[in-house]
């Protein structure tokens, strides 16, 4: 998470909303992402999106079910809809997501063989989040 951390604090610098993620295969990080909506003007480019994008194609297929991905905030249903067609293994993130998070929507967006795991470097992935939205009101 440290590390989604890392790819957040990019974004934050980059006027980006900062979230970040990585994706490890076999204890190695095959992607990392952070999110460029706005420098893209894309608003699919969001962090998980772009990762996901980023190891499918280093591991030269679409499926990343050996694999763990670690995003600073809970995925909105978009994110979570593709990583449950990618078949992501497991799910690890930071903070909640209280108004766009997937769980609020439809917390079996998941493939039912994802492990989610939450709260992970909460305090710090939130901290983030919320700094940056003081600095844009």
């Amino acid at each position: 998470m440290k590390e989604a951390l890392k790819e957040a604090l990019k974004a934050f610098e980059e006027g980006e909303v900062p979230v970040g993620a990585v994706i490890v295969s076999q204890w190695r990080i095959i992607a990392r992402a952070h999110n460029l909506t706005e420098t893209l003007t894309d608003t699919t480019a969001h962090a998980e999106m772009q990762a996901i994008t980023s190891a499918t194609d280093y591991l030269g297929g679409k499926y990343l079910n050996d694999c763990t991905v670690y995003v600073t905030v809970e995925p909105c249903p978009m994110c979570a809809a593709a990583l449950a067609w990618a078949q992501v293994g497991k799910l690890v993130y930071g903070a909640k997501d209280p108004k766009k998070g997937y769980s609020l929507y439809t917390p079996s967006l998941l493939h039912p063989k994802t492990v989610v795991e939450g709260g992970v470097l909460e305090d710090e992935c939130a901290e983030l989040m919320v700094k940056f939205f003081k600095s844009k009101r």
